[in-house]
């Protein structure tokens, strides 16, 4: 059954250890599938530090956090018009009209929370494409401060995972500002029924797993909400905001 979203419910979000309030009948097909290693994930080993030399156990990545905040659900899509670096096309809100479903992720190449994530995000959103969802990435920030994220490198990377999603690079800003994206990685989820433009039912995280823990990969927030959106099913409610670094915006000009 379809379910369409009315009026703009605000998303309640949680941090910590607080759990997830999930449908107990909603499994991932994605995270069933890289269960059986099917997609190439392996498990991953927690190493025991203890024993280890005091230096090493100083290697641990920081980076200033910032969290997914101030959108609501109920959200339509805003339009926008951006160039691909690495074919040269320029796409639009309108190329993914014909699909159910869309998913708008801001991304970029240095920051170490989406580095993190580079090889599982193009595994789920290939195992997702083929199943009807269509999928673009953006990159927003400012090549003045970071240009390591400027659209040659952008190519690069792309290439360089095999991205299946158009990785397109916002110059202005714009792009961001208008959906309200203020962090890196960061994930919009929108469905369409009928002839209603693409409203927001998912604005949270990839998953649990960050840089800095032991948790591992898996996708399974990200991918039940994908799930949830492909089958006609309610998408939870209640939605982990994700963490990762803060979208650089341009220096201010002096006056």
């Amino acid at each position: 059954m379809a379910v369409a979203v009315v009026g703009a419910l605000t998303v309640t979000t949680t941090g910590g250890s607080v759990p997830r309030r999930l449908a107990p009948s909603t499994r991932s097909s994605f995270v069933t599938t890289l269960s059986s290693s099917k997609l190439g994930f392996c498990p991953v080993r927690v190493r025991n530090y203890e024993n280890e030399p005091a230096r090493k156990k100083l290697l641990v990545i920081r980076a200033a956090r910032t969290e997914s905040k101030g959108v609501s659900i109920g959200f339509r899509a805003p339009n926008f018009q951006l160039p691909e670096p690495l074919t040269g096309k320029t796409w639009t809100l309108e190329d993914f009209e014909s699909y159910p479903a869309l998913l708008v992720m801001f991304i970029c190449n240095h920051c170490p929370f989406v580095k993190h994530l580079k090889k599982d995000i193009a595994k789920l959103s290939n195992f997702y494409m083929k199943k009807g969802l269509a999928v673009v990435a953006i990159s927003s920030n400012s090549v003045a401060t970071h240009p390591q994220d400027g659209p040659q490198l952008m190519a690069e990377e792309a290439k360089l995972y095999n991205y299946p999603f158009p990785y397109l690079y916002d110059e202005t800003q714009d792009v961001a500002k208008d959906f309200g994206a203020v962090c890196t990685p960061e994930f919009f989820l929108f469905k369409r029924d009928g002839r209603r433009p693409f409203e927001l039912v998912y604005h949270g995280q990839f998953d649990d797993s960050r840089p800095s823990n032991t948790v591992p990969v898996t996708g399974r927030d990200l991918s039940l909400a994908i799930d949830s959106v492909l089958s006609g099913q309610p998408v939870p409610s209640i939605q982990k905001p994700s963490v990762g670094c803060s979208i650089k915006w341009h220096p201010r000009k002096s006056s």
